[in-house]
C-alpha cells in the first residue's frame, strides 16, 4: 500500500474525530463512554486546530491515521483500527520526529500497547502525572526521545 503524509484541513476535522473515536474505543478501554463523549467535541473543535496536524493517506486519499505536534511534543497519534499493525503509526511517528521536530510525548499509563510502541522507537520515561490534562483519573507517563536515538526506520 502506498501511503503518504499530508497536512490535514479544517473541513476534515469531523472525519478525523471519528477516526480518533474508533481508535480510542479499540485501544483505550479504560476510558469511560461518558469521558469519550466529553473529549470528542474538544478533539474536533479545539485540540485538532491547536497542533501541526498531519494525516497518513492511501492512494485514494482516505485518512488512515493522524499525528498532531505542538512545541516538540506529540499531542496525539491515532490510527484507524482497520489499519493497526500496518506501519501507519511508525510512519506518522517518523514524520513527527523527522519533519515536525517532536521529542516528547505523554502516554496514558493504562495503555501498555502505546507505551511499548514509543519505547520501541527510542522514547524513555521521564515522569508521571496522576491525572490527565483535564484532571481526570487517567495517569500519564511523560516520555522523551532518548538522546542519540535515531528516527525510527
Amino acid at each position: 500500500m502506498n501511503v503518504t503524509t499530508t497536512t490535514a484541513q479544517p473541513d476534515e476535522f469531523q472525519k478525523i474525530t471519528e477516526l480518533w473515536e474508533a481508535s480510542v474505543r479499540a485501544t483505550h478501554r479504560f476510558i469511560s463512554a461518558d469521558d469519550i463523549g466529553f473529549f470528542k467535541p474538544l478533539v474536533r473543535d479545539t485540540y485538532l486546530a491547536a497542533v501541526e496536524l498531519r494525516c497518513a493517506r492511501n492512494e485514494a486519499g482516505d485518512i488512515l491515521g493522524f499525528v498532531g505536534v505542538a512545541e516538540a511534543k506529540i499531542e496525539m497519534l491515532f490510527v484507524s483500527p482497520a489499519h493497526f499493525g500496518q506501519g501507519i503509526g511508525t510512519l506518522l511517528l517518523r514524520h513527527a520526529i523527522g519533519t515536525l521536530g517532536a521529542t516528547l510525548v505523554d502516554v496514558n499509563e493504562q495503555n501498555p500497547r502505546g507505551i511499548g510502541f514509543y519505547e520501541h522507537h527510542g522514547f524513555e520515561r521521564i515522569g508521571r502525572s496522576p491525572l490527565d490534562g483535564t484532571g481526570r483519573p487517567y495517569p500519564l507517563l511523560h516520555m522523551r526521545l532518548r538522546s542519540g536515538a535515531e528516527t525510527p526506520a
